[in-house]
């Protein structure tokens, strides 16, 4: 059980605050000492990781999945297991997980000290947890303002999809794998190595965040409007059933595309192509509840 936490949390965000102000409040209860520390950019989280890592029995990152994905090097680096707070609007590493979106029962996850090795996507030697993709979800991440995310939470990104949607126009790419080489014409491609993305929606009906693989996935559509007699497919990892999907699994992605296109990690646009997809196996250690309970 950890005693002495370094604890992090996005207090700019629509109700960070209060938010944290219970993290420290549970912790204490669980018999864990925070030590809290305010980061104002998300590029300076994992430095100050790794600053305090022998102060300290392990990181505690309270918020999103933007922001606990800019926790990963430097837990990797401190090695020190992450515990994982769900503050956010779609908290898919901790859905992924199973750790509970109520602030008493995650800290309590934490206090009991089961850990779980993870794998870490890494995408032109940016980390992810959940998904990289391009298109469609990065022109959403583009126009989803943390003003936005404040004021509406999940509905403003209802409110967005809608618009990138009615924009939307498919590019051509070029996807390598250990297997094949082919050329595309999609609305998006998104490369999983995590259970969920977006909410809620599988990336694979058999994928698992500690698989030691790569499952991605291109929307090989000429119009967007068709995604939403997919919805249920996507929500279920069944997209790959679709002849307008192609789905493949391997180890290392290369992607190519004639313009540069931004790269969405976990809710951050990080990069741009051509981008190398690669996996690190069991490279972060999380608090986990006991697989099997």
């Amino acid at each position: 059980m950890p005693r002495r936490a370094l604890l992090i949390v996005n207090t700019k965000s629509r109700s960070g605050a209060a938010q944290c102000e219970m993290a420290v409040e549970r912790l204490k209860d669980h018999g864990i000492e925070p030590v809290h520390l305010e980061c104002g950019r998300r590029e300076d989280l994992s430095p100050l990781i790794v600053r305090h890592a022998h102060d300290v029995d392990c990181a505690i990152v309270g918020g999103g999945d933007g922001t606990i994905n800019a926790a990963a090097l430097g837990v990797i680096e401190a090695r020190l297991p992450l515990g994982i707070l769900p503050m956010g609007t779609a908290n898919d590493l901790a859905r992924t997980l199973d750790i509970p979106f109520d602030v008493d029962a995650a800290a309590d996850i934490i206090a009991q000290g089961v850990t779980r090795k993870i794998d870490l996507g890494l995408v032109n030697g940016e980390p992810f947890f959940n998904v990289a993709s391009l298109g469609l979800s990065a022109e959403l991440a583009q126009k989803l303002t943390r003003d936005i995310k404040r004021r509406w939470g999940r509905l403003g990104y209802a409110l967005v999809a809608l618009k990138v949607l009615a924009q939307a126009k498919p590019f051509r790419a070029t996807i390598t794998s250990e297997n094949e080489s082919v050329r595309v014409k999609t609305l998006q491609i998104a490369v999983g190595n995590g259970r969920f993305y977006g909410g809620g929606n599988a990336v694979e009906k058999d994928a698992a965040i500690d698989d030691q693989h790569l499952d991605l996935y291109s929307l090989e559509l000429e119009r967007a409007w068709k995604l939403a007699l997919m919805a249920r497919s996507f929500r279920y990892g069944q997209h790959g059933a679709w002849e307008e999907v192609r789905a493949v699994r391997a180890k290392e992605f290369d992607i190519r595309t004639r313009k540069p296109r931004p790269i969405n990690a976990d809710g951050e646009i990080v990069t741009q192509t051509p981008a190398h997809f690669s996996i690190r196996p069991a490279a972060v250690t999380v608090f986990a509840p006991k697989q099997g309970d």
